[in-house]
């Protein structure tokens, strides 16, 4: 793919839209800018531009589409899936300016963000209105909503209220050509023409820039209670997934550490205690809510039943806010720690909730013939299982050359199962290259050519998800 560089007089173009002082071209600014949390990887651009309006995004866009210069889109940078790498340099554009919450409606549960607001922050502050917005990935303390919904994010309350897709209405988007829309209406139910709203969600960033988010919210839940269950297999501990849904519960949680993620999360985080014995291979934690606790302890009641059926040891629940908060620091630590300690490679995989068991057994078998070792963790509850490959005592041939062969066979595996390749991580820079596996051709060159009416010269988040 052929773009033009960043000439001077184009950075000072840029520095008259946003001003001077939210335009940066030093060394530091570059190197920051230039890699996000996918592993180790760097692209510097060019130039990093900090815009706070709409109408200078337009203009910066409208710059880059007849210079033909490439432009990534980055929200806080917390990705997994290199979806915020300028690939091809050029220009970063910032979206770190764009962080006020513009309204929130309480007689209609809507609320109206810029797309750099942290996840967390939106979230507390609308609790404070007794609402509750759900999707809460690992990093909500530092992600943004707009990264969010480019990458359709879920977490573990996506088991029972799901992602974050499924809580936009509306979306002010600027387009590559520089145009401004409204992709859609703040209503719940809309049979109005195509549904851009949904194709703008899990876009990361390659059809048009969000300036503006419509949430739907919902009330927040008086109580909540917390399980974490033991099993003496990993295995079991999956199969136990699919038979608390199917005794008639709905976690508002459930998720899934193998043994090795216990481990290293508790390596990694300070103060963290729990205690593990030696023959548990795997846990559950489980979440219910709701407003009445008589009925969250029924449905407690129930699922120490069904689990007891798996080969569990005794469930443990957490009694006080501080023993939640710890558990939950525990499962949100786990990447982290790992990435903390290990070359490592992060998959998404996701299929049928039922699937899981065949999942993890095919992905420790994938391992052995390839040489890795992994760590497994995730949303069990919506099949959706992280899987950290550790380069171990992997050679960097083998690492370059044998690993994506191995993934591949994931990947393959997830598809047979009747997943895909990814749950909520997104394809970006690192999962393009499979994306064969997940689309038959026709079904990849229509997306292709979407992407082609949103953006007729490539240069919005070019190198991502198919290009």
């Amino acid at each position: 793919m052929k773009f033009n560089s960043v000439t001077s007089e184009i950075k000072e173009s840029l520095r008259k839209i946003v001003g001077k002082e939210y335009v940066f071209t030093d060394n530091e600014s570059l190197k920051h800018y230039g890699h996000d949390e996918t592993e180790d990887l760097s692209f510097l651009p060019s130039v990093v531009v900090k815009p706070r309006k709409a109408e200078e995004i337009a203009e910066i866009l409208k710059i880059c589409n007849k210079e033909h210069i490439p432009l990534t889109p980055r929200g806080a940078g917390t990705g997994l899936s290199g979806g915020a790498l300028p690939v091809y340099g050029g220009v970063v554009l910032s979206m770190e300016r764009f962080n006020q919450i513009l309204q929130i409606d309480e007689r209609n549960l809507q609320a109206t963000v810029e797309p750099g607001v942290i996840n967390q922050v939106f979230q507390e502050t609308v609790a404070e209105k007794g609402l509750f917005y759900p999707p809460d990935p690992a990093s909500k303390g530092s992600c943004f909503l707009g990264g969010n919904v480019a990458e359709r994010a879920g977490g573990p309350k996506a088991v029972k209220y799901g992602v974050t897709k499924d809580y936009v209405l509306n979306l002010e988007v600027v387009l590559p050509t520089g145009e401004t829309i409204w992709t859609g209406a703040n209503v719940l139910k809309n049979s109005t023409g195509y549904n851009i709203t949904q194709l703008m969600t899990g876009s990361e960033g390659t059809l048009g820039i969000i300036t503006k988010i419509v949430f739907r919210l919902t009330p927040m839940p008086k109580h909540t209670l917390l399980m974490l269950v033991p099993f003496f297999s990993a295995i079991k501990a999956c199969e136990a997934v699919s038979a608390i849904f199917r005794a008639g519960i709905t976690p508002s949680a459930l998720e899934f550490l193998e043994r090795d993620a216990i481990d290293w999360a508790l390596k990694y985080v300070d103060g963290l205690s729990v205690n593990v014995k030696d023959d548990i291979q795997a846990h559950l934690i489980i979440e219910v809510d709701g407003n009445d606790t008589d009925v969250l302890m029924k449905e407690c009641e129930k699922i120490s039943e069904v689990v007891q059926q798996f080969e569990c040891d005794e469930v443990l629940f957490a009694d006080t806010a501080e023993q939640k908060n710890a558990l939950w620091k525990m499962r949100r630590s786990v990447a982290e720690a790992v990435k903390s300690h290990s070359v490592y490679k992060e998959e998404d995989t996701v299929v049928p909730r039922a699937e899981l068991p065949t999942l993890l057994s095919g992905v420790k078998n994938i391992g052995k013939k390839y040489g890795f070792n992994s760590v497994c963790y995730g949303h069990a509850g919506d099949g959706n299982l992280h899987v950290n490959i550790i380069k171990g005592n992997m050679t960097d041939e083998q690492w370059k050359n044998d690993l994506p062969n191995g993934i591949r066979e994931i990947f393959q595996l997830c598809v047979e199962l009747g997943g895909t390749i990814s749950g909520e991580h997104g394809i970006g820079w690192v999962q393009k290259d499979y994306m064969d596996i997940a689309f038959s051709e026709k079904a990849r060159e229509l997306q292709k050519q979407i992407k082609s009416v949103f953006d007729p010269n490539g240069i919005l988040n070019p190198g991502k998800i198919w290009l």
